[in-house]
């Protein structure tokens, strides 16, 4: 090859390898910057936890999410759902959802009871959970409706669902549903466990993004030093080795 075109080789090259290093490390800065944001997130979930339980009135008022509440009101059996392919201490069971009626109020919200196994040898069967009567005291803390699993189109409506889709119960509780739910916390009661993980916004997995790109801008960084500067230096082209 000439002078010019090994020269012109070794500029197209340089100006790849400046291309590349600069795109992967914005590209790692960005999830840094995405971690920082997660990490502020995760310190307001934090703080709400830590603050004094609400009262069922602020559930009408836009009530910050994972703050702990109490709420007293009587349960629509009829109308528990059961969440399938759901986890607790890695055993598949179902999440336990039942509609509270909030004491004094026509609003109704959905509970997060807990989970329970269910029975492999008949599908269908329901398990057994003790729902008592009256009025209830429910203590726990302000969540969103459980996370969507994959759902096949037109899946049955009955107590054992995939997903629970919260305008549409409400149509069918034909009451005013609050948009949210209540994770129910304390001691295992009622055929139920509730060992909830604790609610977390995924900073570890933007700390492990930033280290793969920070990782690939270093590899271009040394590849470009090795091949294109030390080979050359003490094996320039021409020299026998």
């Amino acid at each position: 090859m000439s002078r010019t075109g090994a020269g012109w080789r070794f500029w197209l090259i340089t100006l790849a390898t400046a291309v590349g290093i600069a795109t992967t490390a914005s590209l790692g800065a960005w999830q840094l910057s995405r971690a920082a944001g997660k990490e502020a997130l995760q310190a307001q979930i934090d703080a709400q936890r830590r603050l004094p339980p609400l009262e069922a009135d602020a559930l009408h008022k836009g009530a910050p999410l994972h703050r702990a509440v109490v709420v007293r009101g009587h349960w629509l059996a009829d109308h528990t759902v059961f969440l399938d392919n759901r986890q607790m201490n890695g055993k598949p069971g179902f999440f336990v959802l039942t509609p509270l009626q909030i004491e004094g109020s026509a609003a109704v919200v959905v509970v997060q009871r807990g989970w329970i196994p269910r029975n492999f040898g008949d599908r269908a069967a329901l398990p057994r959970v003790q729902t008592p009567a009256g009025v209830v005291s429910v203590q726990g803390r302000i969540a969103p409706p459980p996370g969507r699993l994959y759902d096949f189109a037109g899946a049955p409506g009955g107590p054992i669902r995939q997903n629970l889709d919260l305008a549409q119960y409400g149509a069918e509780l034909s009451r005013p549903l609050l948009d949210l739910t209540v994770v129910q916390t304390g001691d295992p009661s009622e055929g139920l466990l509730r060992q909830w993980g604790e609610p977390a916004t995924g900073v570890d997995k933007h700390y492990g993004y930033a280290f793969q790109w920070f990782g690939l801008a270093g590899l271009i960084a040394i590849l470009y030093v090795w091949f294109q500067i030390v080979r050359r230096f003490f094996f320039p082209p021409g020299r026998p080795r």
